[in-house]
């Protein structure tokens, strides 16, 4: 009997990390809409500090970034299960394009596991159509 617990127990784990790298690949949620002059994008990262989030726009593409320690490292007691993301490395194209001369920093802030950047969207005209 010791060697099917034994065996249930390492089917568990191994569907554990599964599942983790799994949701590492698909995670964050990412909403991103316009309000006035800025682009607004909203990242679901529950469970990281703000420490542990680095995002970068390169072009047209944000890369996010977050690195949290497993649960194990800061607690003490057995983990049975742990299937929340340790490690977020996510490139999301944008809808408009970030140039050097545009020099374009953004905002973030960070609550209750939500980041909200906040880009401002380079100037453009209109061309009337007559």
């Amino acid at each position: 009997m010791a060697f099917a617990e034994y065996m249930a127990k390492e089917l568990m784990r191994e569907i554990g990390n599964k599942s983790r790298e799994f949701f590492e690949f698909v995670m964050p949620a990412i909403d991103m809409y316009e309000e006035g002059s800025d682009l607004v994008v909203l990242i679901d990262l529950p469970g990281f500090s703000k420490q542990d989030i680095s995002l970068r726009i390169l072009g047209n593409v944000l890369s996010i970034n977050a690195r949290r320690q497993k649960d194990g490292e800061s607690n003490a007691g057995t983990v049975y299960l742990q299937q929340r993301p340790l490690h977020i490395n996510k490139k999301v194209p944008l809808p408009i394009k970030v140039t050097e001369e545009d020099q374009v920093l953004g905002s973030a802030t960070y609550s209750d596991g939500i980041v909200t950047l906040r880009i401002p969207i380079p100037r453009y005209s209109t061309i009337p159509i007559s």
